[in-house]
């Protein structure tokens, strides 16, 4: 499988090229930027053949079967539709759309042109949340009884643009990390929220986009979950925590794009480290893709998983504008 790039992105640079090469007989063949001479350097640096600034002509390329967008988000929607009437498949970063409504009609597009379809939420492939994951479903931990996440870090200044400014291009903090909050969630939880209250604020690093939002969720069997999602703090580690009837689980520094941090289970015997594995999360994110193009398996994170992490996010937006609580609308996927 060839690949095209919508986008000379940072995380493709720093993650999905070597992720994608890293699968037997997948390359990059051509990356897309609005600026020519962008793209050009894009592709000098990073050994890409051609570059270009027309969708069209990259999805006229018949040896390209697979497009990666990672665009800015309002962008998302047009270039996806696109590339599946072309008949290619998609990995899109998340949020999908700017709605879930949109990203619903994505996932139609998709099934109805017989493509595949994936949302790249990479935290689902880390071997922390894979351990996690496994602790619940042993049964080390009993009855889950509540969730906890602290995903407030500090934005590098190299990503310092729209995502601090453009509400339009789907900046903020709740597009950009409660989508990811909301997929973990459901990953280990194997349930969709229903319910959440929520508030927002315009910090230090804002400039028109809110820059940290806390929200608690209700799901199904009656567990809640607390997030707490930041740009603005520099001292703070990320932590994952499910609590339950027979033990809990304190993760540390989990909510990375790198295969680090810390696990700990605390049961009424004590507490013992969590070992896990350290394989790159990318690079798992696209093996499972390439298992699914040839008929084994589905992505480890769908196009549905993406129309459902974004239907949550939008559900805290609101529930932060109107400072009520707000049911969640997942658009019939």
């Amino acid at each position: 499988m060839q690949w095209g790039l919508i986008g000379a992105s940072t995380i493709a640079a720093e993650h999905m090229i070597g992720a994608i090469r890293a699968q037997n007989g997948h390359s990059v063949k051509a990356v897309l930027s609005a600026n020519a001479e962008r793209g050009a350097g894009f592709a000098s640096a990073h050994g890409i053949p051609s570059s270009t600034t027309s969708l069209d002509e990259m999805l006229a390329d018949d040896d390209i079967g697979a497009v990666y967008i990672s665009t800015t988000n309002e962008k998302h929607l047009p270039q996806a539709m696109v590339a599946i009437a072309a008949g290619k498949h998609v990995m899109c970063e998340k949020p999908l759309a700017m709605s879930a409504a949109d990203a619903a009609k994505m996932v139609s597009a998709a099934e109805e042109a017989g493509v595949l379809l994936a949302t790249n939420h990479h935290l689902r492939n880390a071997g922390s949340h894979l351990a996690i994951k496994a602790l619940i479903q042993d049964g080390k931990l009993g009855e889950v009884l509540s969730v906890r996440i602290f995903h407030a870090v500090l934005l590098p200044e190299h990503l310092r643009g729209w995502r601090l400014s453009d509400s339009a291009a789907g900046g903020g903090v709740i597009p950009d990390i409660v989508v990811h909050d909301a997929d973990t969630v459901r990953f280990h939880l194997e349930e969709d929220p229903q319910e959440v209250v929520a508030m927002e604020s315009h910090g230090s690093l804002s400039r028109g986009a809110e820059d940290g939002a806390m929200s608690v969720w209700r799901m199904p069997s009656g567990v809640q979950v607390m997030t707490h999602e930041s740009f603005t703090h520099p001292f703070a580690p990320s932590g994952f925590e499910v609590h339950g009837t027979k033990g809990s689980v304190i993760a540390r520094n989990v909510m990375t794009q790198r295969p680090v941090g810390e696990i700990a289970l605390i049961t009424a015997a004590g507490s013992r480290e969590v070992s896990f594995a350290n394989h790159g999360l990318y690079d798992r994110s696209l093996a499972l893709f390439a298992d699914a193009l040839n008929g084994n398996g589905q992505p480890s994170a769908t196009g549905v998983d993406g129309v459902k992490s974004l239907a949550v996010a939008e559900a805290v937006k609101q529930a932060a504008v109107t400072s009520r609580a707000v049911t969640i609308d997942y658009h019939g996927v």
